[in-house]
């Protein structure tokens, strides 16, 4: 199979086909990833939680997000590897590029960033620098303790709006892939179809040009997940077989079901 990019990924958009993202944070990992036909690899700031034992993703730091990138970039070959640029990395334009630049230097190919329209200065800086930009909009992690915990986003009227006009906006800018992650399907279904870049959601159904999971939550290993995690390790042979069934899940369009989703 050839190396998945931007490019790729946004025919598969144009032609209605479906692809999937998987967070990972390690070589070994990432070869079973590939082997298991996923078009893209987050290398996420999740890792606080998963790997790290933090309660959130606030104390990652770029030089972890470094590492483990580099970690990632050498176990694979054929995904997208895209790194997020972890909580107080990129607050003025000049320090995201600094950071945006370390991580791609790492082994990353795009650098995803949480937020609104605030940060376009950014992504248009990150693209003049070739530095390939994912943006994240309705539940943002590292915003949660000014959101009040990990709520569903956009379910108001003026919210949603909000969140439209954010996604209008980064794409703008040049972002050249979207997160958007626990928002209603209905919202996620309109900004899907009035973006031209593709939308990859988690906990926003399944009209998204692309669904990501945390790799520990697919595979059972997180004690405690979200509504719109499925375990793929039930009923599979190994773990190769559990991201084979979830890449199969998402192209196909069985995930997420409406028990994954919010209304």
């Amino acid at each position: 199979m050839s190396k998945v990019n931007i490019l790729s990924l946004l025919a598969k958009k144009q032609n209605q086909q479906k692809f999937a993202m998987v967070t990972c944070y390690d070589a070994s990992f990432a070869q079973l990833v590939e082997k298991a036909g996923i078009d893209a690899i987050l290398v996420g700031d999740s890792l606080g939680m998963v790997l790290q034992g933090h309660d959130s993703t606030l104390p990652v730091a770029v030089s972890d997000m470094a590492y483990h990138t580099a970690c990632v970039s050498r176990g694979c070959h054929r995904p997208v590897i895209i790194s997020d640029m972890p909580f107080g990395s990129y607050n003025t334009t000049e320090q995201c590029l600094n950071n945006a630049t370390s991580l791609m230097r790492s082994g990353a190919h795009m650098v995803k960033l949480e937020g609104g329209s605030w940060l376009c200065d950014s992504i248009r800086q990150l693209n003049r620098a070739g530095i390939p930009v994912c943006g994240h909009l309705g539940l943002t992690p590292q915003s949660v303790n000014v959101l009040g915990g990990y709520r569903i986003q956009g379910r108001e009227d003026s919210q949603a709006k909000a969140i439209l006009d954010d996604a209008l906006a980064l794409e703008a800018a040049g972002a050249a892939l979207l997160v958007l992650e626990c928002v209603p399907r209905k919202l996620a279904a309109e900004i899907t179809s009035a973006l031209k870049i593709p939308v990859i959601g988690i906990g926003a159904g399944n009209e998204t040009d692309a669904q990501v999971l945390v790799l520990h939550d697919l595979l059972g290993i997180t004690e405690k997940t979200a509504r719109f995690v499925r375990n793929f390790a039930e009923g599979s042979s190994s773990i190769a077989d559990a991201l084979g069934r979830y890449n199969d899940a998402v192209v196909n369009g069985s995930f997420p079901a409406d028990e994954h989703s919010f209304d």
